[in-house]
């Protein structure tokens, strides 16, 4: 059997364990030699084994000029692109409830959506094989106070980049149509549906929309770094790509999250077996879902989850299906280029860790 239904066919079976902390593991990790070396200025991780909280600690500054350490179970980060697991997870209950069908046809929901040269679906749009570009220049830093249809005038007049399903094009603006359609749909915002169906039965009571201009308690400040240092991020607003990269949140949130996955407390099986199948172009597979990255890392576990990267955040969210692990950790800073490190020096020794417990 391969690796892809060893993963799929997992999310039928019952998950051991509580949720009871305990932060022992012993752990080698770097982090505090990033900080000490200006790599990043603040970072957070969670790690959950079998239910079990096995690792939590906060390394640096949630805010370098006014001292304040960062605080794993409070300190709220921007996640940026790991908003689209709890997007998807929006978009499932919906598919669960007959409200959209992934196979129809965007402009079903959205008929005013600037007609293209092909026609494209929901699944299309969740996949990143609809044809719609990404980013163009500052709009990955935008602030502007768009609501989501708003911000349709950035791109709802350019042409698809391929015939839909024909190729993979990862970007955030699909996911920005697909809350629209869940606005239409659902009568609510995006932002209010999420919260209903997804935040508050699972407790994660620090993620939150980015307001520009307020600073919740416990937000850390958005860094960039330069050659000179730190300094804070210039100012977007994110409330427009909500779903696609806009949420702020904490590493004990966001495993709260993993843990729905692991468990099928929020999505039925069936439904989510279909949200973590990844997509194939031309026989070979994209490695993605319908908002979920879908692969195997360097040592052949299969993981299902996403790595952000933002203005002033950076996150990466990872599960574990075979090896019942949770992963969370946030940086407050914009691409500190430390992935290759967290693949190679952080992620394998701790789960081969955990699977000696």
């Amino acid at each position: 059997m391969s690796l892809l239904s060893d993963l799929l066919n997992w999310f039928s079976r019952p998950m051991p364990g509580a949720n009871n902390p305990d932060v022992s593991m012993p752990f080698q990790l770097p982090f505090q030699e990033w900080i000490d070396d200006t790599k990043v200025p603040g970072l957070a991780i969670t790690v959950l084994h079998s239910g079990e909280k096995v690792f939590q600690k906060g390394y640096g500054w949630a805010d370098i000029e006014g001292r304040k350490p960062v605080d794993p179970q409070k300190t709220i980060f921007r996640i940026a692109s790991a908003s689209k697991p709890i997007a998807s997870m929006a978009l499932a209950k919906m598919v669960m409830a007959g409200q959209i069908d992934l196979d129809k046809s965007f402009y079903n929901y959205v008929p005013y959506f600037t007609k293209k040269q092909s026609d494209f679906t929901i699944r299309q749009l969740a996949t990143h094989t609809a044809g719609i570009r990404g980013y163009r220049g500052k709009e990955y830093a935008l602030n502007k106070p768009y609501t989501i249809k708003d911000s349709l005038e950035l791109f709802q007049e350019d042409p698809l980049l391929f015939s839909p399903g024909t190729g993979y094009l990862y970007n955030s603006f699909g996911w920005v149509l697909i809350s629209l359609a869940m606005e239409e749909v659902s009568g609510e915002s995006f932002s209010g549906y999420v919260q209903k169906e997804i935040l508050n039965p699972l407790g994660m009571n620090n993620t939150l929309v980015e307001v520009p201009g307020e600073m919740p308690e416990g937000k850390a400040v958005p860094y960039t770094r330069f050659n000179s240092g730190f300094r804070p991020a210039v100012p977007v607003d994110n409330r427009y790509k909500l779903a696609g990269g806009g949420y702020l949140s904490t590493t004990e949130d966001l495993v709260k999250l993993g843990t729905a996955v692991l468990e099928n407390s929020l999505v039925s099986p069936e439904v989510m077996k279909e949200f973590l199948t990844p997509q194939k172009i031309n026989g070979y597979s994209t490695h993605y879902g319908l908002g979920w990255q879908v692969s195997v890392d360097k040592s052949g576990r299969p993981y299902i989850g996403h790595v952000g990267n933002g203005v002033g955040g950076y996150s990466n969210f990872f599960v574990y299906p075979d090896d019942e692990v949770v992963i969370s950790l946030l940086i407050n800073c914009t691409d500190p280029k430390v992935q290759p490190l967290l693949d190679d020096l952080v992620l394998p020794p701790v789960l081969n860790q955990l699977s000696q417990r």
